[in-house]
């Protein structure tokens, strides 16, 4: 049983070396090549002064390991970005420092003063904003939604090639996103995560942070009311003065504990298998898919179905916050009943519960049982794993095979990332509770 498939999602900050010379140069030239409209230059050359560029650099070195992009949201130096975008310095402030650039050249030291991570946002304060007055970017209201379709423009520094305009469309929120998303049809590019998107007047209606890598024109960006909320709550924060894991860790802790409540109040699709209830979950917040593979040799026939959430929460090195289920039914009635065996109990063996390094997690502690549900036989392992820097959140995995045939079965795998020991309890038993016979 290999591993679920991830959506394709990627975001939109670029790191070192964030492109090569010949692609820079065939991006530069291509971005020059497009036509841009009247509405395009006047949206860039209005907010030409509130846009730049943030840099992620080597402390004492100056060399830059990520770039991004940002905007002025206040007249006394208030920047919004991505927290993915800021997150080496936020998580590792004694190595990373953050400086910003401005479209004429200008840069300044950079402080963070609060963070968004379940929607990837960071308020930060330019440090030389003390006697100055800059200009800043205002919000739409939230009481003038856009249309479907409308035009937008999407501001940044893709590829770290310059500052640039993209034009697209709003096309209303993302479908069986955990939280709410904008589909943005326009090209983002690496070095824009954190960059405005502006409506016809010159004003944000979201910020940039991520691309789908398997197709065209589809990017994301976050809505803009979830910035101006982060601007409410820490314009007068004082600057955080070291690893932001704390911060992290407690906004996981809301998110593991509204997304364990939500998955457990779905419920679960009917008619699943034609003899076993198989858990596959409706497509409320997470999609599935299915496939079938025939033997074309007489060998082993399966069907099988994958479910994903799109959504995942980036916390520094890795990303966490998330659900997957799958299963596999096998039909080995062409092998017979020892090398059916064989070759199902290899499946089940050949699964990997390490995720992560163990810089980040423990070593997975497993259990295996055998279970009856209701004369339903099922074979079990459940495996947890502790996050080292995240204390009291966990990765649960529980593997399934039913045993009550000798040459057909199914198999199955729930995974849960970044929860509490006692939701993990809770998602494992949901998940076991739900095989059974099919009435």
């Amino acid at each position: 049983m290999a591993a679920p498939p991830r959506p394709a999602t990627r975001p939109v900050a670029a790191s070192a070396p964030p492109v090569a010379a010949e692609a820079a140069s065939s991006a530069a030239a291509a971005a020059a090549a497009a036509p841009v409209s009247l509405s395009a230059k006047k949206i860039y050359e209005q907010a030409r002064s509130q846009l730049v560029q943030i840099r992620t650099v080597l402390k004492g070195r100056a060399s830059q390991t990520s770039v991004g992009s940002g905007f002025f949201v206040t007249k006394d130096g208030l920047i919004v970005t991505n927290f993915h975008v800021v997150s080496e310095a936020a998580l590792k402030p004694d190595r990373h420092d953050l400086v910003y650039v401005t479209a004429d050249g200008r840069e300044a030291p950079l402080q963070i003063l609060q963070l968004d991570v379940l929607h990837d946002l960071a308020l930060l304060r330019a440090s030389d904003a003390t006697g100055r007055s800059f200009d800043a970017l205002g919000f739409r209201p939230e009481a003038e939604p856009l249309a479907q379709g409308e035009r937008i423009y999407s501001l940044g520094n893709p590829l770290d090639v310059g500052f640039a305009v993209v034009q697209g469309t709003y096309n209303g929120l993302v479908k069986r996103s955990f939280y709410p998303q904008i589909f943005f049809g326009g090209a983002l590019s690496g070095g824009m995560s954190g960059g405005p998107a502006l409506d016809e007047e010159g004003h944000v209606i979201g910020i940039n942070v991520a691309r789908r890598v398997d197709g065209e024109q589809v990017s994301f960006l976050v809505p803009a009311s979830f910035a101006t909320a982060l601007l409410a709550r820490g314009k007068d924060a004082a600057p955080l003065s070291g690893p932001a894991y704390a911060i992290v860790d407690e906004q996981l802790q809301k998110h593991q504990a509204l997304l364990t409540e939500r998955f457990l109040q779905q419920g679960w699709k009917p008619a699943t298998h034609p003899r076993y209830q198989v858990p596959v979950p409706p497509d409320v917040f997470m999609r599935c898919w299915g496939s079938s593979e025939p033997s074309r040799t007489g060998g082993l026939d399966f069907e099988r179905s994958d479910c994903v959430m799109d959504t995942r929460i980036f916390v520094g090195d890795f990303n966490t916050g998330t659900i997957s289920l799958r299963h596999e039914s096998y039909d080995g009635t062409k092998l017979g009943t020892l090398r059916f065996a064989a070759r199902y109990s290899l499946s089940f063996r050949n699964e990997a519960f390490v995720r992560l390094s163990p810089q980040h997690q423990t070593k997975p502690r497993c259990n295996e049982d055998y279970i009856d549900r209701d004369g339903l036989a099922l074979r079990a392992v459940v495996c947890v794993r502790a996050y080292k820097k995240l204390p009291q959140l966990y990765d649960v995995s529980v593997l399934v095979a039913t045993l009550d045939q000798s040459q057909t079965g199914v198999q199955g795998r729930f995974d849960a990332q970044g929860v509490s020991f006692a939701n993990a309890q809770r998602l494992a038993q949901h998940y076991l509770e739900a095989y059974r016979w099919v009435r």
